[in-house]
C-alpha cells in the first residue's frame, strides 16, 4: 500500500474537491491555512508564502479563506494571481518564500479546486509533511469557523511575479526564437491563458492562442489538455508546424504535429531523453517513466541504447525514482515532464518551449522526430466506484485480471489502478492485439462496475 492511500485529505496530487464542500469547505480551508502556518513557524521566525491560482470563480474567496489562517499564525502572504502551478514552484525557491501554495483543479471541471503545497525548496511537500498536517487540520476543522468571507480583505495580486515567471521560462531556452513558426497553443481558458500571449509574444513567430478567454466557469471546458484532437486538427486546417496543448492549471503539455496526429507525453520523453544523450546529459543513460507509459516508449529507448524504469503514477512518485537514481528526465504519458536542470515540477510551458527548441536546432519536424515510435493499441477505462476497495480481495474483479495477465504474457500489459485525485478505478490494458485488449478492459471494467460501481 502506497503512502497515499493511507491520506485523509491529500492525494496524490494535494487536496482536491468540488468547491464549497468538505473537504474545500470554507472552515476546513481555514484550517488547512492554520496547519501550514503553524508547521512554518517551527521552522522560521518570519516565513512567508506565496500564493497562485488558475482562473476558477472559487479561486479568490478560498485563496482569501486561506489566506486569513496562515496570517492568524503570523505568516506574511503574498499573491502572484493567475499563474500557471509551476509559476508557483518557481517563485518559492527563488524568492525566499518558505512555501507555495496553489489553488487549482488541474484537469478536473470548474467546480472543483485544489490546494497544492510546495516548499521553499520548489517541491511538492513531501508525503511525511502532508500526513502530519492532516492531523492538525482535522483537528482545527472540527473546533473552529471560518471567518466570514464578507469580512476578509483580498490577497492582493501582484504583476511583477508573473513577469519574473515568464523571463525564467525564456531564460530556460536561451536564443529560441519562434520566428517564421506557424504554431497553435490551446491554454485551455486556464493558468496558461494569463502568461502565454506575453511569452509567446516575445519569442516570436506565428502563434494562434485558442481558449485564452477565461470566465471562471470555462476552464477545461472541451478545450486542453484533455482535448487535444482540437488542436491536432487546428494544426492541419491552419498548416501549421506545431500544435501545443496545455491543462487547467498548465504543468502538462501535450502536442499535435502536421499530421493530425496527437503526440503525448511519451513521444516527448522520447525525443528529449534522446537530445539529453546527444548533448550529454542524460545521466545513466536513464529515463524514469510510470506505470502507464506504452510499451513502445520502451522499445524504442532501448533502441537507442537507453534504459526506462516505471514508477508508479503521479509526478511526486516520479520524481522519487529520479532523485533516488539519480536520472535528468522523467515524466508521465499526460504530458507532466520533469526535466530537474531546468525546474523542480512539471511545467506545459517549459516542456513546449524545450521541444521548440528543439525543433529549432535539429530542423525536424515533430512529426520526423518521432516517426519511430510504434505505439502499442492501449485502451484505458475509468470506473466511477463509491468506495477504494482492495481489488485483489474481490474475487470477480481479481479472476477478470488473472485472465487477462494470462492471455497477453509478453505480448502485452494490464495496469489496473484507483485516481488518486477522482473516485475512479482505471483501467488500462494494452496488447498487440487490439480485440484482445478491448475484451479484457471491459471484462475487468464490468467487473469493478459490478462490485463497486457507484
Amino acid at each position: 500500500m502506497t503512502t497515499a492511500t493511507k491520506r485523509k485529505l491529500f492525494g496524490t496530487d494535494g487536496i482536491r474537491a468540488i468547491a464549497g464542500q468538505t473537504p474545500l469547505d470554507a472552515t476546513t480551508i481555514y484550517a488547512v491555512g492554520l496547519a501550514l502556518g503553524h508547521s512554518l513557524r517551527d521552522t522560521a521566525t518570519e516565513p512567508s508564502v506565496i500564493i497562485g491560482r488558475d482562473t476558477r470563480e472559487s479561486g479568490p474567496w478560498i485563496a482569501a479563506t486561506l489566506a486569513a489562517g496562515l496570517r492568524e499564525t503570523g505568516v506574511r502572504v503574498e499573491s502572484a494571481g493567475v499563474v500557471p502551478t509551476p509559476a508557483v514552484a518557481f517563485l518559492a525557491r527563488t524568492k525566499g518564500f518558505q512555501a507555495g501554495v496553489v489553488i487549482s483543479a488541474s484537469h478536473n471541471p470548474w467546480q472543483d479546486n485544489g490546494i497544492k503545497l510546495f516548499g521553499a525548496d520548489g517541491f511538492k511537500l513531501a508525503d511525511a509533511v502532508e500526513l502530519a498536517m492532516e492531523d492538525e487540520i482535522v483537528h482545527h476543522a472540527a473546533i473552529c469557523v471560518a471567518p466570514d468571507l464578507a469580512t476578509l480583505p483580498p490577497v492582493e495580486d501582484n504583476p511583477a511575479f508573473q513577469a519574473d515567471y515568464i523571463q525564467f521560462l525564456i531564460d530556460c531556452v536561451p536564443g529560441l526564437s519562434l520566428a517564421g513558426l506557424r504554431i497553435v497553443a490551446d491554454c485551455a481558458n486556464g493558468a496558461a491563458a494569463a502568461v502565454a500571449p506575453e511569452l509567446f509574444r516575445r519569442l516570436g513567430g506565428a502563434v494562434k492562442l485558442l481558449n485564452v478567454a477565461p470566465d471562471g466557469r470555462n476552464i477545461n471546458l472541451n478545450c486542453g489538455a484533455l482535448h487535444p484532437a482540437h488542436v491536432a486538427a487546428e494544426v492541419k486546417n491552419s498548416g501549421a508546424v506545431l500544435g501545443l496543448t496545455f491543462d487547467g492549471d498548465a504543468d502538462r503539455c501535450m502536442l499535435a504535429g502536421a499530421k493530425n496526429n496527437v503526440i503525448n507525453g511519451d513521444a516527448i520523453l522520447l525525443i528529449a531523453a534522446r537530445d539529453l544523450k546527444t548533448r550529454g546529459l542524460l545521466t545513466g543513460d536513464l529515463v524514469v517513466a510510470t506505470t502507464m507509459s506504452n510499451m513502445g516508449l520502451e522499445a524504442a529507448l532501448k533502441r537507442s541504447g537507453l534504459r526506462m524504469l516505471r514508477a508508479p503514477v503521479g509526478d511526486r512518485y516520479v520524481l522519487e525514482q529520479m532523485l533516488a537514481n539519480k536520472a535528468a528526465l522523467g515524466g508521465e504519458q499526460s504530458g507532466h515532464i520533469l526535466l530537474p536542470h531546468l525546474a523542480t515540477t512539471g511545467d506545459g510551458l517549459l516542456t513546449a518551449l524545450v521541444v521548440l527548441d528543439l525543433i529549432a536546432r535539429t530542423g525536424k519536424s515533430i512529426d520526423e522526430l518521432t516517426a519511430d515510435l510504434k505505439v502499442f493499441p492501449q485502451v484505458i477505462v475509468n470506473v466511477k466506484v463509491r468506495a477504494k476497495k482492495l481489488l485483489a480481495a474481490i474475487p470477480a474483479v481479481a479472476a477478470a485480471i488473472q485472465a487477462a495477465e494470462e492471455e497477453l504474457q509478453d505480448s502485452g500489459r494490464v495496469v489496473i489502478r484507483y485516481s488518486g485525485t477522482e473516485p475512479l478505478a482505471r483501467v488500462m490494458i494494452e496488447a498487440e492485439s487490439e480485440e484482445a485488449m478491448r475484451r479484457h478492459a471491459n471484462a475487468i471494467a464490468d467487473a469493478i462496475r459490478n462490485a463497486l460501481g457507484a
